[in-house]
């Protein structure tokens, strides 16, 4: 699915579209895999006959959201923050995520200075419940330390409980660890773990598939956890 580089114009398309299209939306990755970027964003946010798979209603809700996209201005916050963005066919790009078919995101941010794509090679998910007991914190954070110690990537959700236990192990260890955040990778949530994320991003990755001033939901906190898995190994 991801046939060779990706132009500055559909760089700059899947850019604006993370703000249009929500993730794990196989409606809009259909009509990416079929149309491509480029041409998803010209359709939606023109004058076009609504693309297929969608009621009236929810295509105006994409049109509104297309009108107010400025994607460079996007780009020129997460560079504000360290971060970039990756899509399909860039190099750092896990190919794993192709699994996920039309469900697979757009892009990602990431903030951080390693290779996503390398670090996916060599990678393991820890997570767990938010209100873990503080026996279930320890052994989260036991387990962190012990998979960085021995060359793992460890990948978390940055929440409280078990994923934050996780993250601080790796961390402590001296390790390599990943959030996925279910929203912008400039604003740290739960806001209580900015201090952890902001120390992720400084000696790990911070990843995410909302573009910068992003807010979580419900939704969004489900479907983050595919790529939480898709995106582990080669």
């Amino acid at each position: 699915m991801s046939p060779g580089p990706p132009t500055d114009e559909e760089r700059l398309a899947r850019v604006a579209l993370t703000r249009v299209i929500e993730p794990g939306d196989v409606v809009g990755g259909r009509w990416l895999r079929e149309a491509g970027a480029v041409e998803v964003l010209r359709r939606i946010g023109g004058e076009e006959e609504r693309l297929p798979g969608v009621t009236a209603r929810r295509w105006e809700g994409l049109r509104a959201r297309a009108a107010g996209v400025r994607p460079e201005r996007d780009l020129a916050a997460a560079r504000d923050v360290g971060a970039r963005f990756v899509c399909p066919g860039d190099a750092e790009w896990p190919l794993p995520l192709d699994d996920l078919g039309d469900a697979r995101p757009i892009g990602l941010w990431v903030r951080g200075r390693p290779s996503l794509r390398i670090w996916a090679v060599r990678s393991v998910a820890v997570v767990g419940a938010r209100a873990c007991t503080q026996y279930g914190a320890h052994m989260a954070a036991d387990l962190g330390a012990g998979l960085a110690e021995r060359g793992w990537v460890v990948v978390s959700g940055g929440a409280y409980g078990v994923d934050g236990a996780a993250h601080r192990g790796a961390l402590g260890a001296g390790g390599a660890t990943v959030a996925v955040l279910a929203c912008g990778v400039d604003r740290p949530y739960p806001r209580g773990h900015t201090q952890l994320i902001g120390r992720i991003a400084e000696q790990g990755l911070v990843i995410g598939e909302l573009p910068p001033g992003d807010h979580p939901t419900p939704s969004r906190f489900i479907l983050r956890n595919r790529v939480i898995l898709a995106s582990l190994g080669e």
